[in-house]
């Protein structure tokens, strides 16, 4: 049985969940980590969601405010040995929920091309590819989304 619980970064499952994305993200992103990583502190996070299998922090997501009415969508993770479950999908539908209900019209988010598997998931999703935003404006690796939610 899946659960889904709405949190905040201080939750420890999640943390923990977040530092074995960071490790996976260092090993595909090599000397363009830390650029990345700048971008990524949980500390500001409010809103963060870790998705459970009988109990077992499986994978997490989270949501912060971009702009007005925008949120972006961060810290996206599976753990490889949960995959296949349907649990990002999950995930992301309960992000755009909580979103939604807190009066966000737009969901965007980024991710780097080296990450097939999330950029598969974000289509799949109904993402539509938009021009690199913010921090990623320029930036070869990364690949920006955006939903009207």
């Amino acid at each position: 049985m899946i659960q889904l619980l709405r949190t905040d970064a201080t939750n420890p499952d999640f943390q923990s969940l977040v530092s074995a994305l960071d490790k996976d993200l260092a090993a595909r992103d090599g000397a363009d980590h830390a650029y990345y990583n700048q971008f990524n502190k949980i500390d500001m996070i409010k809103h963060a969601l870790v998705a459970y299998i009988e109990e077992t922090p499986a994978a997490c997501g989270a949501i912060k405010q971009l702009e007005e009415g925008v949120m972006e969508v961060k810290r996206m993770y599976t753990l490889p040995t949960m995959g296949g479950k349907g649990l990002a999908s999950q995930v992301l539908n309960e992000l755009e929920i909580w979103a939604k209900e807190m009066g966000y019209k737009k969901c965007r988010l980024e991710t780097g091309k080296r990450q097939p598997e999330a950029i598969a998931l974000y289509k799949k999703c109904g993402y539509q590819v938009i021009e690199n935003y913010g921090q990623y404006a320029g930036v070869e690796n990364s690949l920006c989304f955006e939903k009207a939610i």
